[in-house]
């Protein structure tokens, strides 16, 4: 099995350029983050120690995504926030950039929280632009852009595949064809989505592969959720990518579920 580790999500416990190394000490070889920056346009200087600190640790980086903004604070993304399309464009200036170094594909951007003061028509064609535009940023590094539904914040608007696949279509039809559905299993079943119907429809077209178990967002075995089936399934029907690791548990638990191979 291709595991990923979200070190936006675990290994908490330390500094963010010491998770990767980390990663690695625990028998991993690929990571993936949430945006690691304050800013969209960080400074060089700490994009390059954030680079290295993958390169020194010997891990690929196979996820990043784009700026999503406050995230702490409720942020969801800015692909629909209306007044931040200058920031979004130039953030994709810089995850492009990253992926060109360190051989990462896979993007996700956030589609953003529902705003009070615009209509949803309006921060719907902001978002189809918005994503468009990302998908041309990283098409010349062969990356694909992620729509991911999500749990937990209601003013988030994408809540099951059906939600994000309408989008995708969208961007479609606009001309872009590397635009993919992420399938974090815990937000569509948190969600009340039919895991395994969507996965018998469109694993084959699963631009990524998330897991966490519920209730608690805690590592598989903690919950209800048959997510080894599921991932088996996906496979069986062509997904054939990593399968990301992001569920909340203490770093000295974190991967005890695993069944380890000898050495």
């Amino acid at each position: 099995m291709s595991y990923t580790v979200n070190c936006s999500i675990l290994l908490t416990e330390l500094p963010l350029l010491e998770r990767p190394a980390a990663a690695k000490a625990a028998g991993f070889d690929q990571v993936e983050f949430w945006w690691p920056f304050a800013e969209a346009v960080p400074a060089q200087k700490d994009v390059d120690a954030f680079i290295a600190a993958l390169k020194d640790a010997g891990v690929q980086l196979t996820g990043l995504n784009f700026l999503a903004g406050d995230m702490p604070a409720g942020d969801r993304g800015l692909v629909s926030w209306k007044g931040r399309c200058g920031e979004f464009k130039e953030n994709v200036e810089v995850v492009a950039a990253i992926g060109e170094a360190t051989g990462c594909k896979a993007f996700n951007a956030l589609y953003g929280n529902r705003l009070e003061e615009f209509t949803p028509e309006a921060q719907d064609e902001l978002a189809v632009k918005n994503l468009v535009a990302a998908a041309q940023g990283v098409a010349r590094i062969g990356g694909t852009v992620l729509l991911e539904p999500v749990s937990g914040t209601p003013a988030y608007p994408l809540k099951t595949a059906a939600d994000a696949l309408a989008v995708v279509k969208k961007t479609q039809d606009a001309g872009v064809d590397n635009v993919k559905l992420l399938a974090d299993f815990y937000h569509l079943a948190v969600n009340g989505d039919d895991v395994a119907a969507v996965i018998e429809n469109h694993a084959k077209d699963f631009g990524h592969i998330q897991i966490a178990d519920d209730p608690g967002r805690g590592a598989p075995g903690t919950g209800t959720l048959p997510l080894g089936e599921w991932i088996t399934r996906s496979r069986e029907l062509g997904y054939q990518g990593p399968i990301g690791l992001e569920y909340k548990a203490p770093a000295a638990e974190a991967f005890s579920w695993l069944i380890r191979q000898p050495a």
